[in-house]
């Protein structure tokens, strides 16, 4: 959740006219702790108003091409949605649970993370980098101990 970002002023920075739906689907992408599918923001959205999922399609479309949102890769052809690095936001990895499709963020600083430093590539410009850990989860390999005490199913 971030008490930091004023969502309305994002938008203006950006050029983009703060109406009602941009900004709750900003909001609700800006708030998450961790990034959300599509899905997920329409059902949070549609629970306080009137919205369809074309309408939030659209608009993190929008959002990702006016680089308030980013779209990440979560390995099974789906994507999530976080906030794009901004002054209260740097750049971050993610680690994604192939066992529940949990995707969290990452702190900064494990492992540093920054279009800077991919700059040395003679390739050509780097505008975004995206790192994505792929594992299971603690919650996961929580369920998987403690169901395997009852049959033994995995080594000590």
């Amino acid at each position: 959740m971030c008490s930091r970002c004023d969502y309305a002023n994002l938008l203006g920075r950006s050029g983009l006219h703060p109406t009602p739906n941009r900004l709750a689907v900003l909001t609700t992408v800006g708030n998450s702790p961790s990034p959300l599918t599509a899905q997920d923001i329409y059902d949070r959205i549609s629970r306080a108003g009137n919205i369809n999922r074309v309408t939030v399609y659209r608009i993190l479309d929008l959002l990702v091409a006016h680089r308030l949102v980013e779209r990440l890769t979560a390995g099974n052809r789906t994507f999530r949605f976080g906030l794009a690095p901004n002054r209260n936001h740097p750049e971050h990895a993610h680690f994604l649970c192939r066992r529940c499709g949990a995707m969290e963020c990452l702190p900064p600083d494990r492992p540093r993370v920054s279009t800077l430093t991919a700059q040395a590539e003679p390739s050509g410009i780097v505008e975004r980098v995206e790192v994505r850990f792929e594992g299971i989860c603690r919650r996961c390999l929580q369920n998987q101990r403690s169901g395997s005490e009852d049959t033994g199913s995995l080594p000590p």
